[in-house]
């Protein structure tokens, strides 16, 4: 890589699609890296952004825009680690890349056990870097290709009345339509109807996908609608 140039900080390359394509943010105190990084990202066609330390990153607000982060572990202010912690706290699964010149095997495992990707010690192989933040972006597109298909779930299953939810759970555990009217008290048809508009709402045409929409649903979600048997449920039938 060239280091004989100082990176422009929170410089990226030009694109006509910046918001499709993923941000690669690189994070480092070093001018030289930062500029090598930067050359080395754009000529293997991906969109660079240069910050001289965490903190610069954390102003530019790009750590919702798809992509990963490329972090030295040891910079003035907040390390690298500093900040994967932080992320962690805030339910931020950004990918993350550690490139450092400084590593050893506790803070490696450290990295690597709280999900960094990669853990790379400078001097880098470009091909081996290269590789590691592909696989970052794609594990980056692979969790909000996740999280887009939990809110859609969650979206729908909020237009759902209360009776229709608890149905709704039912029909995912299994339970028959006699079973459930006779929990709830209900009749048979009625039973019918209420998962007919679950299905309707929650855009589904299948049972199997009506239970791959519940299984989608996050855990306090579905914990919520505790099995009932027995017991009238709330609400009207």
């Amino acid at each position: 890589m060239d280091m004989t140039q100082p990176a422009q900080i929170g410089r990226t390359s030009s694109s006509s699609s910046k918001k499709e394509q993923a941000l690669v943010a690189i994070v480092d105190d070093d001018d030289a890296i930062r500029e090598a990084l930067h050359e080395l990202m754009t000529s293997a066609g991906m969109q660079p952004a240069c910050f001289a330390s965490t903190q610069e990153l954390l102003d530019a607000g790009v750590l919702d825009q798809p992509g990963c982060l490329i972090l030295d572990v040891r910079m003035p202010g907040a390390s690298g680690l500093d900040l994967q912690h932080q992320l962690a706290e805030r339910g931020n699964p950004k990918p993350i890349i550690f490139l450092t010149g400084y590593g050893d095997i506790p803070m490696t495992v450290q990295a690597m056990k709280s999900g960094a990707v990669d853990f790379l010690t400078k001097p880098v192989r470009d091909q081996t870097l290269l590789d590691a933040v592909l696989a970052a972006i794609g594990r980056d597109a692979a969790q909000r290709a996740r999280a887009s298909v939990v809110d859609r779930a969650v979206e729908r299953y909020e237009t759902l009345t209360p009776r229709e939810r608890e149905v709704f759970a039912e029909v995912a555990r299994g339970r028959l339509n006699k079973q459930i009217a006779y929990d709830f008290g209900i009749s048979e048809p009625t039973v019918k109807l209420h998962r007919g508009n679950v299905m309707r709402k929650m855009q589904v045409a299948t049972i199997g996908e009506l239970i791959r929409a519940w299984e989608a649903l996050p855990a306090d979600v579905r914990e919520a609608q505790a099995p009932r048997a027995g017991r009238p449920a709330a609400g009207q039938g």
